[in-house]
């Protein structure tokens, strides 16, 4: 299969696309514009825009019952570290309107006949690997404060948590923990996708490229995520319900952050062998 082809782009080559320096005024547009898309055709999104809250209820239901009540918080805020993965339907639609083209739904799905489906493929297994270790370094740090019993229920572990010494530890320790990993992800990812969809450029540039507009752009990018994290807190506390919207906007509107921090393509890109 000669096409296949996930660390460089078609012809093996490095490329390495140029990045913008931004403002705040630009995160601002990126999730207006987000919003636009998302009630331009409403009605379109709500079969892909339910699979987030129901994942969340499911995810819930399952630590509920299976002896992991410590680990419904991790499952939660842990979800945000696939997000980038999970919105890659939203950006294609965001694409397609971009361009032009019909944009409804069933449109998300497209994205199967992408060349750098290899490439977003990779990129989305190392997302769900941080997404498995950082369940693993939760479970750690509640097994190092608590042992290895699990709480007897919701209520109790709550209680538990926000009243004592090794509860509020577990709070400081286990968010400081959460914190390096969302770094990661945004610092690899933030851009990663929509630029694959958008070029086939390979895996590694797709990478490379976030970090770079992470690196240009340290306190955009910061804010950015902060204001991710908050709406996907805001999104999730009525029963993940508020996801059906939040999820989706964020979807759209990191594509229009990548339109702005990534310059477009032009004849001659700059590459290298890989």
């Amino acid at each position: 299969m000669a096409s296949f082809h996930v660390m460089s782009d078609a012809r093996g080559m490095h490329v390495q696309p140029t990045v913008r320096r931004i403002t705040t005024a630009d995160l601002m547009d990126a999730l207006r514009l987000g919003y636009e898309d998302f009630w331009a055709k409403p009605s379109h999104y709500v079969f892909l825009c339910l699979i987030y809250p129901v994942v969340g209820l499911i995810l819930t239901r399952w630590s509920s019952g299976s002896n992991a009540i410590q680990l419904i918080y991790p499952l939660m805020s842990g979800f945000a570290l696939i997000g980038p993965f999970a919105a890659i339907g939203l950006y294609e639609i965001s694409r397609r309107r971009e361009l032009g083209m019909d944009s409804s739904w069933r449109h998300a799905l497209d994205v199967r006949h992408s060349s750098a489906l290899p490439a977003i493929a990779v990129i989305g297994i190392m997302l769900l690997a941080l997404f498995l270790l950082w369940l693993f370094t939760a479970q750690s740090i509640y097994t190092s404060l608590f042992g290895n019993q699990p709480p007897d229920s919701i209520v109790g572990f709550v209680r538990e948590v926000l009243t004592t010494t090794r509860g509020w530890t577990l709070i400081l320790l286990g968010n400081a923990a959460g914190f390096v990993f969302a770094v990661i992800v945004l610092a690899t990812t933030v851009v990663a996708f929509p630029l694959l969809l958008d070029r086939d450029v390979g895996a590694v540039s797709a990478i490379e490229t976030s970090a770079r507009a992470v690196m240009t752009n340290p306190l955009q990018m910061a804010l950015w995520g902060l204001t991710v994290a908050v709406l996907l807190v805001i999104g999730s506390i009525p029963l993940f319900a508020g996801l059906a919207v939040v999820m989706p906007v964020l979807g759209h509107a990191t594509w229009h952050l990548y339109r702005r921090v990534v310059e477009p393509e032009r004849a001659q890109r700059d590459r290298r062998p890989m």
